[in-house]
């Protein structure tokens, strides 16, 4: 008997064009697995600079102390924009709330500085290998609200599929309006691992039509990149996903990966978006203008 058509997915806004996002440094990854990892703020920028300099439209940062452990400290973040700017660059800047294994709400929402565009917004609690993150519904309501006080896009975080639901319930509820964006991350142990039946299940899930993107953990991360390509959504690469450019092979830095995602994109038909263009698409308003 031959097999039930797929339902039809929902589109990326632009079918011929796909966000790239570098996901520079993340808060677990070290120098110990990669020597390539930024601690030092000049470092997370400078690999900022590099990953949109390759095409990336969109990074997603962390911070860290300069011992290598995770940081949520405004000042950290607030130096990192900084210096990502005083360079000319224009891509989009993306602050995580999610921190580290262990940090609390407070502590979590230090990445909301000024000079950000986006902010992460995880969707529920969710094992982390041996650890477990926490994020309890009260707790995704008030950082929704910091967000929206920031006047920032988030970008809602799905680990598992219960997580849709909370989605459903926060547009339901009024936490969550327009514009957003949805980022499946799969091949986290202890959340949905990065198949093609499990990323389907999940975008035909969605509550409505949205700007929907995966960033796959691991080895799973290049395969995610072409799925999603595919399937008309956008792509996140980066250190804090994956450190090895191929099997066995350290990457050489975030730009090695993101060079990849645009190769990828591009002999699949779809052309890396410019910052703009990112803009556009995930409901960003335009950067300010340069200084002469």
């Amino acid at each position: 008997m031959s097999a039930m058509p797929s339902p039809p997915l929902p589109e990326a806004r632009s079918p011929d064009r796909v966000v790239v996002t570098c996901a520079v440094v993340g808060a677990e990854v070290t120098r110990e697995q990669n020597p390539a990892v930024p601690y030092l703020p000049e470092e997370i920028a400078r690999a900022a600079l590099d990953a949109w300099r390759a095409g990336a439209a969109v990074v997603h940062l962390h911070a860290r102390h300069p011992d290598g452990r995770a940081s949520q400290r405004p000042e950290h973040f607030r130096e990192i924009v900084d210096r990502i700017r005083a360079t000319g660059c224009d891509v989009v800047i993306q602050c995580s709330t999610g921190g580290a294994v262990g940090m609390g709400v407070n502590e979590r929402l230090g990445s909301l500085v000024d000079g950000a565009e986006m902010a992460t917004l995880n969707m529920g609690t969710t094992n982390f290998g041996d650890e477990v993150f926490v994020n309890s519904r009260p707790d995704i309501v008030r950082i929704a609200a910091r967000i929206r006080e920031r006047g920032l896009v988030p970008e809602c975080e799905i680990y598992d599929a219960g997580m849709l639901e909370t989605l459903r319930w926060l547009r339901e509820k009024g936490h969550l309006g327009r514009p957003y964006q949805v980022q499946f991350v799969l091949g986290v142990p202890g959340g949905m691992s990065g198949t093609e039946r499990n990323l389907r299940f999940l975008v035909e899930g969605l509550p409505e039509p949205a700007h929907w993107g995966v960033a796959g953990v691991g080895r799973c991360e290049m395969p995610m990149v072409e799925l999603a390509l595919r399937l008309g959504g956008d792509v996140r690469v980066g250190l804090e996903d994956n450190l090895y450019a191929s099997k066995g092979v350290l990457a050489r830095g975030n730009a090695e990966l993101v060079e990849t995602a645009v190769r990828l994109a591009r002999a699949s038909g779809r052309e890396p978006s410019t910052p703009a263009e990112a803009r556009a698409a995930l409901g960003i308003a335009p950067a300010p203008a340069r200084p002469p």
